[in-house]
């Protein structure tokens, strides 16, 4: 099934724009930027929508206004509005689980402790593809809320920043060939070399 959607998770707000958690804004951010696409905002969504062209295929970029731990009502909204079903939607989130500088994709799954995709979840159910931003783990569970709503070091950015390439070129051949082959490349060592 053709991805038609992809939302990228955050929280809104210029004080949150350069954390952690907001690591699905800034690829859905980079690619609305590469594919000549501008967000607007869609109450009716409850998010910021993007339509661009990805090889030929039309599509649509979320960014959810609502808090991360409600990214299951935008997402909804957006299903429900565009007559989607969860299979066609395409999740950018925050990975405690992956270093810094290592995207990887896969569908369904567990929430993982992670709040907004856990809301989603609850939402719409478990079907829908997620490529995972590592952003490293800051050592104990105690200490992941203060880590992810503040910004990586200058090292850890850049290493976050230089895979969005690679990320874009996988989401095209997930739009393309389908999901083996953007997971073969994506998680290939050559990936975004």
């Amino acid at each position: 099934m053709t991805i038609a959607a992809i939302a990228g998770l955050g929280n809104p707000g210029d004080e949150y724009a350069a954390t952690r958690h907001n690591v699905g804004y800034w690829l859905v951010e980079y690619l609305a930027a590469q594919h000549q696409g501008a967000f607007r905002a869609e109450k009716k969504l409850s998010g910021d929508v993007c339509q661009l062209s990805l090889r030929g295929q039309p599509g649509r970029l979320l960014r959810p206004t609502t808090w991360m731990n409600h990214s299951g009502q935008a997402v909804r909204r957006l299903l429900d509005f565009y007559k989607l079903v969860p299979e066609q939607v395409l999740v950018v989130h925050d990975e405690l689980d992956l270093p810094p500088g290592c995207v990887r994709l896969k569908r369904g799954g567990g929430h993982g402790g992670h709040n907004g995709l856990r809301d989603i979840i609850a939402h719409c159910g478990a079907g829908f593809v997620r490529l995972r931003v590592g952003i490293g783990h800051p050592g104990h569970k105690s200490q992941v809320t203060g880590y992810v709503l503040h910004a990586p070091d200058m090292a850890e950015t850049q290493l976050i920043r230089a895979t969005l390439p690679a990320a874009d070129q996988a989401i095209q051949l997930l739009v393309a060939d389908g999901l083996e082959r953007a997971m073969h490349y994506l998680h290939s060592p050559a990936a975004g070399e």
